[in-house]
């Protein structure tokens, strides 16, 4: 499958077949770093990693995803160049599509990753906006194949903020990869009508389902029970009001056993805030799962590069 060239800046953008095209290539890839086989798919390449936001996981993986494949990331954090401050996000963008042969962005605007894959005239990679956070999702499905062997009819319910970028995300993601997809969360949290919608269309495609509720029964079976902060970053100032609104959507005994499963597990996107969103308790118990989708960050975004920068035959 053919996808050079492409910018990776929201799922809306991959078809079914896409999507699981990168996550088989990641699991190649990750076969053969555990093996010590390293590639030059990237060789020649630079790669501009440019950071509004800090991260750990995004950080690290596109560096070391771009140095395995042979490629050279130059980190540009938010004192290093002037993002639409003293220059606009066109003109930088234009200046970087001169020097690199790809970007990464995580910031902010969705606008502004938008306008960077415009007109650098490069591949962009979304590392994470205020609206979606496709690398992320990427991660998650590749932990949940691991798993279950599949993703097709697999039912996943997001517990927490629903309009979130990872609750758009994976609803996103679970759409048109047919998952029984379920939002768990108060209704002032309740994601866009709009982006509800269009998941259900894409859900008609793939066979899959999308539940938006705020009743917590609705985690009976589900194979996999998700959660995030109750404050993204830069929403600070609202910690008190979304912890007394999201209390009774904490990830705890009480509600896994909800499921009626023994083979449920717990995903997180990290950083976790322990004795908020999830229990001590469950965040330990599931702590290997959580980490394996830590890690499969990298190699799920070494897989978005090779696939739309590199050379590489599988």
């Amino acid at each position: 499958m053919n996808l050079k060239g492409r910018s990776f800046l929201t799922l809306k953008d991959y078809a079914p077949e896409e999507i699981m095209y990168l996550l088989d290539l990641a699991a190649d890839l990750k076969a053969k770093k555990k093996q010590g086989i390293t590639g030059n798919s990237l060789k020649g390449k630079n790669i501009a990693l440019i950071f509004e936001k800090p991260s750990t996981r995004t950080r690290c993986s596109f560096t070391i995803g771009c140095i395995d494949e042979g490629g050279h990331p130059e980190y540009l954090g938010k004192d290093d160049i002037q993002l639409g401050y003293k220059e606009s996000v066109e003109d930088t963008a234009r200046v970087l599509g001169r020097m690199f042969d790809g970007i990464e962005f995580r910031g902010f605007k969705q606008e502004n990753v938008e306008k960077l894959a415009k007109y650098s005239g490069v591949p962009v990679w979304n590392g994470l906006t205020d609206e979606y956070h496709p690398t992320q999702i990427l991660a998650d499905f590749l932990t949940l194949k691991e798993r279950f062997g599949k993703l097709a009819g697999l039912k996943l319910v997001f517990v927490g903020d629903g309009r979130n970028n990872m609750a758009n995300s994976l609803m996103i993601g679970s759409a048109k990869m047919g998952l029984d997809f379920v939002i768990l969360a108060p209704k002032s949290l309740w994601p866009a009508g709009e982006l509800v919608s269009l998941c259900e269309e894409y859900a008609k495609q793939s066979g899959g389902k999308i539940t938006i509720t705020e009743d917590t029964a609705a985690v009976a079976g589900a194979d996999a029970i998700y959660t995030d902060v109750w404050c993204s970053m830069g929403e600070e100032d609202k910690a008190a009001e979304r912890i007394a609104l999201l209390s009774p959507y904490q990830v705890n005994a009480a509600l896994m056993e909800k499921t009626g499963k023994d083979s449920t597990i717990f995903l997180h996107c990290l950083p976790a805030v322990k004795g908020k969103e999830v229990t001590e308790e469950i965040f330990e118990k599931f702590a290997d799962v959580v980490f394996d989708e830590a890690e499969n960050r990298m190699h799920t975004i070494k897989a978005v590069m090779v696939a739309t920068l590199g050379e590489y035959d599988r």
